[in-house]
């Protein structure tokens, strides 16, 4: 038997068969053994007789090498019966489920397991026969792919995502020992926490559960959707990296030498509970402490499912051997933790927020706000006293911490109430976000004027020529080497000015004042039921930027951030 082959049972012998060989086969095994002896004498081994009296084997240095024909190969092991993709975390307690199974003397596995990232299998042309993603809702994506796997019997463990930070920061973003998001956000937005870390929603469950987990604490601080998508997003704006891998910062973290080094090496990030609890039992320099964020907890599950059409009997003999002890040695639960957010149960609504969470780039981004403020902005919505300039208000002030340390930003409001009024005043000067305006903070006059707002309530829209004045300024004014917009929000079109022009005239003066090195892309809002989408339209097609309709003002906050994502996407 070959080693790469399986056991097989020699047959028992039949009566008499293998005992008194017939004298021609003692003829042969004679001179076997007279073969062999004349191989050894020429192989230059003598034999020496010890003073205890053992033989032992003197080899000679210019023994003759044995031919590699004569050589015995090894065959390559055959196509395992059953292969196996698991998170990286639970992946040593399947392997070693997998190992109990190997019959015993056997150098080929019958079972292969790999640990990757749920959102590397998925993308894996190698498809598993089972598959252990480290959240159930990686098996409602893939199901959206026709890619089916059935869990079979119960989900094997659970673990809850957590906030871990070295332990002299774990303060900053709790309260007795509970930290939230919300609170690790006000904490970056004011600069007490230096670095905060996510890995990729798309490949990792920490990712995948992190970004559902924040925007389930942003809808418990108000009522509009669209504010708390905004306020999430500003998380994702702070981010020093957003697609860090899990058991990377693990490695690094156990390469600090202290918590300092570590606060800026990573800073704070989520992972699954269960690798906190390995990190410190194998007693690092860094300690690292963390718990499930009271305003968003979020828990890791890891079904055991087997793609459909695979029939196998070790698919059950696997799951029969991944026992709960061995389980709660590695550090998952076998219960779920109650008071966990809960998940969209579809495909498009779990992906949702992860991609336009991914989608939002951190660069050096250059912007120019022009605000709306003619009259129809005080119009009221609806039977309520809010008005589109009150959620202006609101919707901006979330909007101004959405800007990430690197913006370079300004801000005019336009609208012409007499004759001899010009077309736009500029409210916010141009520069770094992060460079005063006098005393003030740019960041902190932006929130500023933008919770100020008035709109004039007999000044008309001179919408073409503010965007015309503002791609002009970006021009002139902002780095070349660096993305620049104009975002404008408008809520009519353009008339009621000096500066009334038709939108063909508009659109000559674009085309005439085109630089094809120096690209200025207009966002376009337009806001409420009046807003003229076919002008905006042909406005951001001329630009190469976008026109995005808020026709409920409700909305206005979703469709700033759509804004600020379009912005970032933008070449």
């Amino acid at each position: 038997m070959s080693d790469n082959e399986w056991p097989r049972q020699l047959p028992a012998p039949a009566h008499g068969e293998w005992s008194d060989p017939p004298p021609v086969r003692s003829r042969v095994l004679l001179s076997a053994a007279l073969v062999v002896v004349v191989l050894l004498v020429a192989g230059g081994v003598a034999w020496q007789l010890m003073s205890n009296g053992t033989a032992q084997p003197v080899t000679q240095a210019t023994a003759a090498p044995v031919p590699s024909a004569s050589r015995p190969t090894v065959a390559a092991c055959p196509e395992p019966e059953l292969t196996v993709a698991v998170a990286p975390e639970i992946e040593p307690v399947i392997r070693a489920a997998a190992d109990g199974l190997k019959p015993a003397g056997q150098r080929c596995a019958p079972i292969v397991v790999r640990a990757e990232e749920p959102g590397v299998t998925l993308e894996s042309k190698d498809r598993p026969d089972v598959w252990v993603p480290s959240s159930s809702s990686w098996l409602t994506i893939a199901a959206q792919r026709r890619l089916v796997y059935k869990p079979s019997g119960a989900t094997l463990a659970w673990s809850p995502i957590v906030l871990t930070a070295p332990e002299s920061m774990v303060g900053l973003y709790s309260s007795d020992g509970k930290p939230a998001w919300t609170a690790l956000l006000q904490a970056v937005t004011e600069g007490r926490i230096p670095v905060v870390t996510m890995p990729d929603p798309l490949k990792t469950t920490t990712g995948l559960l992190s970004v559902h987990g924040v925007h389930a604490a942003a809808a418990l601080t108000t009522k509009d959707p669209g504010i708390a998508q905004l306020r999430a997003l500003t998380l994702r704006s702070r981010l020093e990296e957003a697609d860090a891998d899990p058991v990377s910062i693990l490695k690094l973290l156990g390469t600090q030498n202290s918590p300092t080094d570590a606060s800026y090496a990573v800073g704070v990030f989520p992972m699954v509970e269960q690798q906190l609890l390995a990190y410190q039992k194998a007693g690092h320099e860094v300690a690292l402490a963390g718990a499930p964020p009271v305003d968003g907890m979020v828990q890791a599950d890891y079904p055991y499912a087997v793609r459909k059409g695979v029939k196998t009997g070790l698919v059950e003999q696997l799951r029969s051997a991944i026992s709960r002890p061995a389980l709660e040695q590695a550090g998952f639960r076998t219960e779920p933790t109650a008071g966990s957010a809960r998940l969209p149960e579809s495909a498009a609504g779990l992906l949702a927020p992860v991609k336009q969470w991914v989608q939002y780039q951190k660069l050096s981004f250059q912007v120019l706000l022009l605000i709306d403020a003619s009259g129809s902005m005080n119009e009221k919505i609806g039977a309520g006293a809010a008005t589109k300039a009150s959620l202006l208000r609101e919707s901006g002030a979330s909007a101004a911490d959405l800007f990430n340390q690197d913006t370079t930003i300004g801000m005019w409001y336009f609208g012409a109430a007499s004759a001899t009024s010009p077309a736009h005043t500029e409210e916010v000067p141009f520069g770094p976000i992060t460079s005063p305006v006098g005393e003030r903070p740019r960041r902190d006059l932006l929130a500023e004027k933008i919770g100020t707002y008035r709109p004039i309530t007999s000044a008309g829209t001179p919408l073409y020529q503010s965007v015309l004045d503002g791609i002009e300024t970006m021009r002139q004014d902002a780095a070349p080497d660096k993305p620049s917009v104009v975002v404008v929000l408008t809520d009519g079109a353009d008339g009621g000015t000096r500066f009334t022009m038709s939108n063909q005239e508009f659109l000559r003066k674009i085309a005439a004042g085109r630089d094809p090195k120096r690209p200025i892309p207009v966002i376009a809002v337009g806001y409420g039921p009046d807003a003229n989408m076919t002008a905006l339209q042909s406005m951001a097609k001329a630009t190469g930027g976008q026109a995005i309709a808020a026709r409920n003002p409700a909305d206005l906050a979703s469709a700033m951030a759509k804004a600020f994502l379009a912005a970032r996407s933008t070449p």
